[in-house]
């Protein structure tokens, strides 16, 4: 199952935007920081996925929280929380009781910037329940912190030199994470660091020596990666596959004029298939938001309606293709949260099945993007990048495409 956390696009080489929305690891829960009732400040807000319908429990604190806080769900139904006070970031458990929410401390980090990262695919799990992880990002070195599931409180597991950001997870198991760094020219290259042995960093995306490579996506199951660069000579999104020889492309299908695209989720469970993942992107156009669903295998975008209230950016994959998306409706303080499924369509076939899923029936308001008609787009790239064997190892040192199949995928 692969999830979506971010909810804006990231600013390239700027503060990272924080997500709308977290989905757990195993999809039973999500958490996101709502506005409160009376229109002042937030309030974290637990909605429950895996029931017959899903529907939203408020975890009110005594006061609403900060612009800086953030939460994610664990597979266990508590919320973990991030406040920023007084030169630290404070970290506790909520859960709700009856009508009140409990609170359980767990430690704080003294640091400027603290950014919680999404739960491991498989959901890892440390000595004391599942793992969270953040990254404490500085000028001159990050910090890799185990927040929960360690037993002791929060603890550094990985230094990395330079200024990191990102942060994708390459194995189920929560040990190799991928991380943008930038060096003191101001390129950024993503690197892999192996939390199980000790943060040894490994280089993973070098395009060429001057270009900006970024990491987004990954799914551990068929190793397909979604990447940035401006490799090709402008910022493109290309597509790779971990551990294989094979090169990275830039296909034009992700390159749909005056539209912006966002990949945030990959079909898990396609394993040694690559080609075959289905890849949901935000697309954001002057109609617009709406989404879009993308196949290696495929030459042309498919364009799908948003459901009303779509957290945007969010959602996940379930291994059979079937694309979920949390919406919520309803008036501030009541939140009416449901889940649309979306089973796409072959290459050619009828229009998308479409159920959604509410808590409550309710109107919300009108979402101001339509999904346009159905388009293609030749696909091709003029830069094919060689990957070598995976330990994980830089990809770099790639001609350029020789063949008409290297152009056209």
């Amino acid at each position: 199952m692969t999830i979506s956390v971010v909810e804006a696009v990231r600013s390239e080489g700027g503060r990272e935007a924080h997500p709308g929305l977290t989905i757990a690891a195993d999809g039973s829960y999500a958490a996101r920081l709502a506005p409160a009732g009376d229109g002042r400040g937030r309030i974290p807000e637990r909605w429950t996925l895996d029931g017959p319908e899903p529907y939203a429990v408020p975890l009110p604190g005594p006061r609403p929280e900060g612009p800086g806080a953030q939460v994610l769900p664990l597979p266990d139904g508590r919320v973990l929380i991030c406040r920023e006070a007084d030169g630290r970031h404070h970290l506790a458990l909520l859960y709700p009781t009856g009508p009140g929410t409990g609170e359980l401390p767990l430690g704080s980090v003294g640091c400027e910037r603290l950014r919680l990262l999404p739960p491991a695919p498989g959901g890892s799990h440390g000595p004391y329940g599942s793992a969270v992880h953040a990254l404490a990002p500085g000028e001159h070195g990050s910090t890799v912190w185990l927040v929960h599931g360690g037993g002791r409180g929060p603890e550094p597991v990985a230094g990395v030199p330079g200024r990191c950001s990102g942060g994708v997870w390459l194995d189920r198991e929560g040990r190799l994470l991928a991380l943008d760094r930038t060096d003191a020219a101001g390129r950024t290259k993503t690197v892999a660091v192996d939390l199980g042995r000790g943060g040894e960093v490994f280089p993973l995306l070098e395009l060429t020596d001057d270009s900006d490579d970024r990491l987004l996506l990954a799914d551990p199951d068929s190793g397909l990666l979604l990447l940035r660069s401006d490799a090709p000579g402008e910022v493109r999104l290309g597509w790779g596959v971990l551990g294989s020889h094979r090169p990275v492309r830039f296909p034009d299908a992700l390159r749909p004029p005056g539209v912006a695209l966002t990949p945030f989720a990959v079909q898990p469970g396609q394993a040694l298939t690559p080609e075959g993942c289905a890849v949901a992107l935000r697309a954001d156009g002057p109609n617009g938001t709406w989404v879009a669903v993308w196949r290696p295998s495929q030459r042309r975008l498919r364009h799908l309606p948003a459901p009303v209230g779509w957290v945007r950016g969010t959602g996940l994959w379930t291994a059979d293709g079937e694309l979920r998306l949390p919406y919520a409706v309803g008036r501030t303080g009541r939140t009416q949260c449901g889940l649309a499924r979306i089973t796409p369509p072959p290459e050619s076939g009828p229009l998308p099945r479409q159920r959604a899923e509410r808590s409550a029936e309710g109107d919300g308001p009108p979402e101001d993007g339509r999904s346009p008609r159905d388009g293609s787009a030749e696909a091709g790239g003029p830069l094919a990048v060689r990957a070598a064997a995976f330990t994980p190892v830089p990809l770099q040192q790639a001609p350029l495409a020789r063949t008409g199949a290297e152009r056209r995928s």
